[in-house]
């Protein structure tokens, strides 16, 4: 079932669980995150990066693909194919190439730029069946390009980019993208606190997800965050499975070259992966 994030993230936080959002990266990534949904009977993000999107062959191929597997897997839970941290330009692109949710990452830009864009493409996702999110203070790490250091947002820039009619709003409070250093601070609940006040009690997104213990995530999500990122944490998992399998010299036995063979392991350790994750946010058995 393909559908956009208002509704799903609007019932997570009624529910006080959060939706898994999973980067996806091939054919097989996009296979294995389906497989873990509908076993755990749990709703889920699909996401691509515009760099992600790119190396894919495009946007288009990207939504193709995932409609696609969803008939061909019989996939029964809802799911959404969202694009990460985009530019204005990439979520035009997402919008024709038939994407059901788009974020616009406008935390490079001053606040007034931020809310300029953001409302044209409020207006843009909305007219076409969208769901739309916003970034208010830039996540911690690199992605595709864009540099944050993990700074909070600022709670009253929070409420006004809510108030031009963002389904979901991802808010910094020192969440970090990749693997967290070992001299990082926490998340900081009373932004967090503050932000969910500020707009009203709008879907609150958490980037970052791979690093952060498990009682900080449980607490995020009773605070109202109902959607949580997830890329690194699926690469460690695909590379270690991938490696172990090579180091075996499997590769060597009879075809195991064969790239169906080769990838096999790190698509079943992403499926395992996702499955848990899924646990911990709550949304197993909600679809």
């Amino acid at each position: 079932m393909y559908v956009n994030l208002k509704d799903m993230c609007r019932q997570a936080k009624e529910g006080h669980y959060a939706i898994g959002h999973f980067n996806i990266n091939n054919l097989e990534w996009t296979q294995a995150i389906l497989q873990a949904a509908e076993e755990s009977r749990s709703p889920v993000i699909l996401s691509s990066s515009e760099g992600a999107g790119k190396y894919m062959g495009g946007f288009p191929v990207v939504a193709a693909m995932v409609k696609a597997l969803i008939e061909t897997m019989n996939i029964t839970v809802p799911v959404a194919l969202h694009l990460d941290h985009g530019t204005y330009d990439g979520c035009l692109k997402c919008i024709r190439a038939g994407f059901s949710s788009i974020m616009f990452d406008g935390s490079k830009y001053d606040i007034e730029e931020n809310k300029q864009k953001t409302s044209i493409l409020v207006n843009a996702a909305h007219i076409n069946g969208l769901s739309i999110e916003a970034e208010v203070g830039a996540i911690g790490g690199e992605e595709d390009g864009v540099i944050g250091m993990g700074e909070c947002a600022d709670p009253s820039q929070c409420a006004e980019i809510a108030e031009l009619g963002v389904d979901i709003l991802a808010a910094g409070i020192g969440n970090i993208h990749g693997k967290y250093p070992a001299n990082w601070a926490g998340l900081q609940f009373d932004v967090l606190e503050k932000v969910q006040k500020a707009t009203g009690g709008i879907p609150l997104v958490l980037h970052g997800g791979t690093g952060i213990p498990d009682d900080q995530i449980k607490k995020a999500i009773s605070l109202g965050v109902s959607k949580i990122n997830v890329n690194t944490d699926c690469q460690l998992a695909f590379a270690d499975a991938t490696r172990k399998y090579i180091e075996a010299g499997k590769d060597l036995e009879g075809k195991g070259f064969d790239p169906r063979k080769l990838l096999a392991p790190g698509k079943a350790a992403i499926v395992e992966l996702v499955k848990q994750k899924m646990e911990l946010f709550g949304s197993a058995g909600k679809a």
